[in-house]
């Protein structure tokens, strides 16, 4: 048992075990309805692994059964490999021995396959052209100004950081440059955050699902997730079991992704944000918050909530945020926002690890915010995702009507419940048909999310229905027990 485990009331697990079909329909026996349930729910991330479960009594209660039948459910758990039980400490949920633990996504597809096979790995769109390129080609007519110098910037090119400063505030959050520090991409700004904010052994709370490559750089780092599971059907944060985490745990920091979430496609709402932010703030814990997808809205402007800085005046959320989204993810230009305190100190800590951005790069994106091309841009982005989005889940309802998905109004992704398949076993046999795509485990914590996929907003059209038709192909495989047990590595982005 780990160190540090959730206990989870019988009245609310309850409650999760009737949104999983419990008590079962048919000649099924409640204990063993009881097992499948409590099993969906660890496969899926509803309930997380390492969670410590009710007493039998108290959970026989909590349902209107027997204890017996609770005491048997809990036997079927334990055999199947998980559950596991100590005297005097209780039961919690394991995973079975060779249930494959994610691990982040590995090689993109090599150049050689990239017309034969649909590549739905990575969550990534090409550049919008010619504005792309005429920003380059602008920023080159300022570059010379700047080669006169050493070159390096750690905090940011200044007129760079100054225009990230003024986006917020036109976004509503009142920003100096000097809370602003740029850095090579998103990736590089939560890999500077960690190193200054969180110690191999730290507790971290995460999401569940959440982030695939932020997970593995967590664990790579030594730090110790907690997952909380996100709310149903795109409806926000379980604030009940956030406070609860937070109060019991006092995780060192917190990593969420309030706008268009990856992989769920969840926005959530204002009043979630401020309570999650109150909720740190009381438990000491950093709330370290993923804003790279938050202007891929597809109704652009119209009722997006504040970003999670405006609920938290005293400075203790951290913000990232990243081009390569919005714009390209060849323009590998992050950024952390937070109070000049913080970005001092983080800009000090970097001369560690690399110093600086790329100059050209960094000007093309002021020539992208001071010029236009970015508001075009995210225009262009949002037309062309909300037509894929449309296209892939006109082709999944066609072919695949027993999957289960909930349309998100922004982002770049899907999430989308495979009607009991493994999303490993699809994956491996995706690739054997010529399309790649990323199971659900590689987005959870300790193999959860089995029984789904996250397929990007990528494609459309042909290609779109294309996609569907070999993913289907592999489902049927699957289905038919013919599909090999090897899972194939994805690029996830």
């Amino acid at each position: 048992m780990t160190a540090w485990a959730t206990v989870l009331g019988a009245p609310r697990l309850a409650r999760l075990l009737a949104a999983a079909g419990f008590p079962p329909k048919g000649p099924t026996p409640a204990y063993r309805g009881l097992a499948e349930s409590t099993r969906l729910l660890v496969l899926e991330g509803r309930l997380g692994v390492g969670v410590r479960l009710p007493a039998e009594r108290e959970l026989a209660v909590a349902l209107g059964v027997s204890r017996t039948t609770v005491a048997a459910g809990y036997q079927q758990l334990r055999d199947w490999g998980y559950l596991t039980s100590r005297r005097g400490s209780g039961s919690w949920t394991v995973l079975p021995d060779g249930h494959p633990v994610p691990s982040g996504g590995l090689d993109p597809l090599p150049p050689e396959l990239a017309d034969a096979v649909i590549d739905l790995g990575c969550a990534a769109l090409p550049a919008v052209e010619p504005r792309l390129t005429a920003a380059f080609t602008e920023a080159l007519q300022d570059l010379p100004a700047h080669t006169r110098t050493h070159g390096d910037h750690p905090a940011g090119l200044p007129a760079l950081r100054e225009a990230l400063a003024d986006r917020y505030t036109e976004r509503g959050v009142p920003t100096m440059p000097e809370q602003i520090m740029v850095t090579t991409g998103a990736m590089g700004a939560l890999s500077a955050v960690r190193r200054l904010m969180a110690d191999p052994g730290d507790r971290v709370a995460v999401e569940a699902p959440s982030y695939a490559n932020v997970l593995q750089l967590l664990r790579r780092d030594g730090l110790r997730l907690l997952p909380v599971a996100m709310g149903e059907a795109l409806s926000g944060w379980d604030l009940a079991e956030w406070r609860r985490v937070l109060r019991d745990a006092a995780p060192r920091a917190a990593y969420v992704i309030p706008d268009f979430h990856n992989p769920t496609g969840t926005l959530v709402p204002d009043e979630q944000r401020g309570a999650l932010a109150a909720a740190a703030r009381a438990a000491g814990t950093l709330l370290v918050v993923d804003e790279t997808m938050a202007e891929l809205s597809f109704d652009g402007e119209a009722q997006r909530p504040r970003p999670m800085a405006a609920a938290d005046p005293g400075g203790a959320v951290i913000t990232v945020g990243s081009a390569s989204k919005a714009i390209w993810a060849g323009l590998r230009i992050g950024w952390v926002r937070a109070a000049p305190g913080v970005i001092r100190r983080l800009v000090s800590a970097r001369s560690y690890a690399d110093l600086g951005s790329p100059v050209l790069e960094q000007l093309a994106v002021v020539r992208l915010l001071r010029g236009g091309g970015w508001d075009a841009t995210l225009a262009e982005r949002r037309r062309r995702l909300l037509g894929h989005r449309d296209d892939l889940a006109a082709a999944l309802r066609t072919a695949q009507p027993g999957w289960r998905f909930d349309l998100p109004q922004g982002g770049l992704t899907l999430w989308v419940r495979t009607a009991g398949l493994s999303g490993a076993a699809l994956a491996a046999e995706g690739d054997r048909h010529g399309v790649r795509v990323a199971a659900g485990p590689r987005f959870g914590v300790d193999g959860a999310f089995e029984q789904y996929l996250r397929l990007p907003l990528t494609v459309g059209g042909d290609t779109a229905r294309e996609a569907v038709r070999r993913l289907s192909l592999a489902a049927d495989a699957v289905a038919a027990g013919a599909s090999g047990v090897a899972v194939g590595e994805v690029f996830v982005a």
